[in-house]
């Protein structure tokens, strides 16, 4: 009797306190509005480069158009590769504050961009933006992973990411309602929201204690967490995921971030007005949110179910196969046909990008508490100027064929290769958070 009554209280989640519950919203709403300004920028990056090619003195065709499109991107990942530096101040002064730091940083710059009078100066708004990002995934990621208990740890990882793609979905209903009254710039300027963010997690939310116990300790104190990430203990470690990290972000920004200029580019050959265009763009993007939530729930059940890298296998597998069919045959059908494929393609391809909740779950297990910041911040930012690289690529190959279609379907390699770096990745499944 007495063993089935332990059976049951292991079936019965640990209650959560009130401070566990505040700070993960805290951190979620955080996602969510770091989510609302990565989309709102990618939903308006084309009708902006329509206004903004003329005043530039540069052709407002196709294959310019998706050239500096992934011109931008590059420029705001290469922005978010630096990042990394925050992962540091993340261990020596604390997730929270660091959290509402990033977040107000991040809003600024992408408000002002709605000010751009040209694309360099657009750009230089993404550029900046991208400084603030990855720091607040990994505040906010290791912040949920040390104060909720180990038997809700998993699961409080999935849902966390949600936030990120809920802030896509807030950015596609702002879109349909902002986009055919005020424009790109409005869309822009809506992004200042995540400064509201940064004054609420400074005033209501403390830092974990497990974090603290370990800053008050002298030999903590005079350890350098990024010589530590590439010490021996952790070396292989932080490569493996680097690369792994380096897939999922070139997967995604090559392949689905395209989803709004393209359809904008396919509205425009079908003949729609610029308006419709904009609401056809901010349809896709909620479509993608959508599936993606739904990949970020499911992926710490199939994480505990099947291990992390079989997990992650899965994922890339889905994305694989996905962005073929997506850019190499459904981009060249009729605008009519196409369009109407591009949202069936765009909820699996989001469902498959639930793999970034992996990584919010798996990265916290690999570190120590006084490294954690710092191992996460690096894998999930410092990869992406290899993902610039590509869309330089890609933008180049763009403009030279005077199409998007093909190199984004090349993107897929990316995905293979990952496939075979996964099993140099080491398994955590079933092991505790480490002190």
């Amino acid at each position: 009797m007495s063993e089935a009554a332990a059976v049951a209280r292991q079936a019965i989640p640990t209650r959560l306190s009130r401070h566990q519950i505040t700070g993960f919203w805290a951190a979620w709403l955080g996602n969510t509005l770091d989510g609302t300004d990565i989309s709102i920028a990618g939903i308006a990056l084309a009708p902006a480069l329509l206004t903004l090619l003329p005043l530039s003195g540069m052709a407002c065709d196709a294959g310019t158009v998706g050239y500096l499109a992934s011109v931008m991107l590059a420029l705001y990942l290469i922005g978010w590769s630096l990042s990394f530096l925050a992962g540091p101040l993340v261990d020596r002064f604390g997730r929270t504050k660091m959290l509402a730091v990033c977040c107000a940083t991040y809003a600024i710059f992408t408000a002002v961009g709605g000010l751009s009078q040209n694309i360099w100066q657009l750009g230089a708004t993404r550029f900046l933006a991208g400084l603030a990002l990855g720091g607040e995934w990994a505040a906010a990621s290791t912040y949920v992973a040390e104060i909720w208990p180990e038997d809700r740890r998993k699961m409080g990882a999935g849902y966390l990411h949600t936030g990120i793609y809920f802030g896509s979905l807030l950015a596609g209903v702002i879109s349909y309602f902002v986009s055919p009254r005020f424009g790109w710039r409005g869309l822009f300027l809506c992004g200042l929201a995540p400064v509201i963010m940064a004054v609420l997690t400074l005033a209501g939310v403390r830092e974990p204690e497990r974090w603290e116990g370990k800053v008050r300790e002298a030999s903590v104190r005079r350890t350098n967490p990024m010589f530590a990430i590439f010490g021996a203990q952790y070396l292989r470690t932080t490569l493996v995921m680097a690369a792994l990290m380096t897939v999922a972000s070139t997967g995604l920004w090559g392949g689905s971030q395209y989803f709004a200029t393209a359809v904008t580019l396919m509205a425009r050959e079908q003949g729609l007005t610029p308006a419709r265009g904009s609401e056809l763009a901010a349809y896709i993007s909620v479509i993608v949110s959508a599936g993606t939530i739904i990949g970020c729930v499911l992926a710490p059940v199939l994480a505990e179910r099947v291990g992390r890298k079989r997990a992650l296998a899965t994922y890339f597998a889905v994305m694989m196969v996905m962005i073929v069919v997506t850019w190499g045959w459904i981009f060249y059908r009729p605008p009519s046909e196409g369009l109407r494929l591009f949202f069936g393609a765009a909820f699996v391809i989001g469902l498959a990008q639930g793999y970034f909740a992996l990584f919010t779950l798996w990265l916290p297990e690999l570190y120590g508490t006084i490294v954690r910041g710092t191992g996460f911040a690096f894998c999930t930012t410092s990869c992406r100027f290899i993902g610039a690289g590509v869309n330089f690529a890609v933008g180049a190959a763009a403009k030279s064929m005077g199409t998007l279609g093909t190199p984004l379907a090349c993107i897929a390699v990316v995905f293979a290769i990952g496939l075979l770096i996964i099993p140099l990745a080491r398994e955590t499944h079933g092991q505790p958070l480490p002190d």
